[in-house]
């Protein structure tokens, strides 16, 4: 599949300086990270570049704020190790998935003496802070936080633009119109159903935003939509509704542009009922196979586009997946695979931009703005398909896209 926003250009990361740095760890040693504060980074203000990171690392959105943190201290641990120019030191706030808690996290890292933002995690608060982030021109790299509103200057279903662009904000995931466009574009192409039901939440940035370009765009690809139902966060525990009118309409598969606890409950009823059509989710499905008490034995089947899976055979995403199991006992998801790459491409930029860590964090941000917008800045990680991704001046990633279903309790690529 073809990239979502444009093409690659020159490397300027590799993977085998990611399997590098890896190996590197067992000659230097690990650093160890600390929760919802400063990590021990080789170095200090003026030596290092500090670093702050903004997730919900405790509520019912925790398994992505963790992923996050945790991906992001590994490739810091490793950089630092390397014992390179470039070092850094990171401090991870929860805020619940709250965009006021985000806010208040935000100051907090400011009063720390953060440099460089790595977050947040979530498209709601990711919105609120990315514009505490624009008014005070500190540069922000958000691993997951896809809402269009996030990097702003991106028009709405009317072709109106509501947010303007914030020239500091950069994605490392996908946006959300990317994502439902693409999904739909997969879905026809793989010939996966011929009668659509869709059920997202209405309450939310994400789930609409995705909503709106795939129903866009499944237009176009002649994917007939039979049913679409809604719920809220207030009202995400019975979904017989949303389940019957898909039923009843003859839907053979069921988008679900939602996160993964409301998935676990709809498959959950839905095989109560008897029903069995096929679930096509996207990123917010990642962590399924996790939900306390759910049968993930229902899980079987549900596939996803997502831009990471730990079952690649590849030696970075293997040598991540290793070292992820062994500090935090557990599979890394694509939001940890995010985090990483983002710190592994702001070490790269900063070495193109010749920045240093004594710099005033404005000035920081102009010189990354500069190298992330220019044609001679690419990157290679563990979530960009191996190939080269890059970043347009709207502040979004062009990278592939891969489609996912879960067989025997993992994910496995879904063309293989």
């Amino acid at each position: 599949m073809s990239s979502l926003t444009g093409t690659s250009i020159n490397p300027a990361i590799s993977r085998r300086s990611i399997i590098a740095g890896i190996a590197g760890l067992g000659a230097a040693g690990v650093l160890a990270g600390c929760s919802d504060g400063a990590s021990s980074g080789s170095g200090s203000s003026g030596s290092a570049f500090m670093i702050g990171g903004i997730g919900p690392t405790t509520g019912g959105n925790a398994i992505y704020g963790n992923a996050c943190k945790n991906g992001a201290q590994i490739a810091i641990d490793e950089i630092n190790a390397e014992g390179g120019d470039v070092q850094f030191e990171l401090n991870f706030q929860d805020d619940e998935s709250d965009a006021e808690r985000s806010v208040n996290a935000y100051n907090n890292l400011k009063d720390w003496g953060m440099q460089i933002l790595v977050g947040t995690t979530t498209s709601t608060p990711c919105v609120a802070v990315s514009s505490e982030t624009n008014a005070d021109n500190l540069f922000q790299l958000t691993p997951s936080g896809s809402s269009t509103d996030v990097i702003g200057g991106q028009p709405d279903a009317d072709g109106n633009i509501a947010e303007p662009r914030k020239e500091n904000v950069f994605q490392m995931c996908f946006t959300d119109p990317n994502q439902g466009a693409a999904s739909a574009q997969y879905i026809s192409e793989q010939q996966l159903g011929t009668k659509i039901a869709i059920i997202y939440n209405n309450s939310d940035t994400y789930s609409t935003g995705i909503y709106q370009s795939f129903k866009t765009e499944a237009a176009e690809y002649g994917l007939e939509i039979v049913s679409e139902t809604t719920f809220t966060e207030d009202s995400q525990t019975d979904f017989s509704v949303q389940l019957n009118d898909a039923k009843n309409a003859g839907a053979d598969l069921v988008f679900l542009p939602i996160y993964y606890t409301p998935i676990s409950l709809i498959l959950t009823q839905a095989n109560q009922m008897g029903y069995t059509p096929k679930w096509f989710g996207v990123d917010g499905m990642d962590g399924l196979l996790t939900v306390e008490g759910f049968d993930t034995a229902l899980a079987e089947g549900c596939m996803l586009l997502t831009p990471f899976v730990a079952t690649a055979t590849d030696e970075a995403t293997q040598a991540f997946v290793s070292k992820y199991e062994e500090d935090y006992g557990e599979t890394p998801n694509q939001f940890a695979a995010d985090a990483y790459d983002c710190i592994y491409a702001l070490k790269a930029a900063i070495e193109q931009a010749g920045v240093t860590a004594d710099m005033d964090y404005s000035d920081i941000c102009d010189a990354l703005v500069e190298v992330f917008t220019s044609s001679d800045f690419s990157f290679s990680g563990l979530t960009t398909g191996g190939e080269e991704a890059t970043w347009s001046d709207t502040g979004e990633i062009s990278k592939q896209p891969m489609g996912m279903v879960i067989q025997g309790g993992v994910y496995m690529p879904l063309d293989a």
